[in-house]
């Protein structure tokens, strides 16, 4: 992975991922990618993550690791340090877009607006996230932008499930979607990989479908 484009083209389905036991990074990673979603956003909204992060980044060959929730230049910093190959935030200020620019690895500030969309095309962003996705507008709204506004591509998560994630894909502005479908938390705390590694294999399958755009 060399870029931000090369990121939201990975897979059709980025996992988004919140880990309250470090214990469960590294199978919870084999069984994504098992299943055939190598890009994984871990979020940094409890203490494990960043433990969660090294030790994906360490122990599981084909995993490409992301932070999500990056919401300070500091929290950049960290979670390139442990090894963080691409940086997800909800929104941006101009001093957090400066941070995850100087970190070299790609990143996905996050809009819900036009004009928060404008004011990144202007700073040579390109590739953001749109969030909260259904909440903001869904699909009907991020189809209303592709056309005065074609160079921006985006990366939908926020309350997606598997039948919108299809609608949000067959969008020509979208590469990929995130989501928490595929991590039912009764698996996760089951620690039931097999379960996981299915769903996966379910989301990444919509590929398919973003293909033919």
């Amino acid at each position: 992975m060399t870029g931000v484009n090369d990121l939201l083209d990975l897979s059709p389905v980025i996992p988004v991922v919140v880990l309250h036991d470090a214990a469960d990074a590294v199978p919870l990673a084999r069984a994504l990618v098992a299943g055939g979603l190598p890009a994984i956003e871990i979020t940094l909204r409890t203490h494990t993550a960043l433990d969660a992060i090294r030790a994906i980044t360490e122990s599981v060959p084909g995993a490409i690791v992301g932070a999500g929730t990056v919401l300070r230049p500091a929290q950049a910093e960290a979670a390139l340090e442990a090894g963080a190959e691409f940086l997800v935030s909800p929104g941006w200020t101009d001093r957090l877009l400066d941070a995850l620019r100087a970190t070299g690895v790609p990143f996905l500030p996050g809009v819900s607006t036009a004009s928060e969309v404008m004011a990144l095309l202007e700073r040579g962003v390109r590739e953001m996230k749109f969030f909260p996705a259904e909440a903001a507008g869904g699909v009907g709204y991020l189809s209303s932008l592709a056309a005065p506004l074609p160079t921006a591509r985006f990366c939908p998560t926020g309350g997606i499930g598997p039948d919108s994630a299809r609608a949000y894909l067959a969008l020509p502005n979208v590469g990929c979607v995130g989501g928490t479908w595929m991590l039912p938390p009764d698996a996760v705390r089951a620690r039931d990989w097999d379960r996981v590694t299915e769903l996966a294999r379910q989301a990444a399958r919509l590929g398919d479908q973003g293909a033919s755009k």
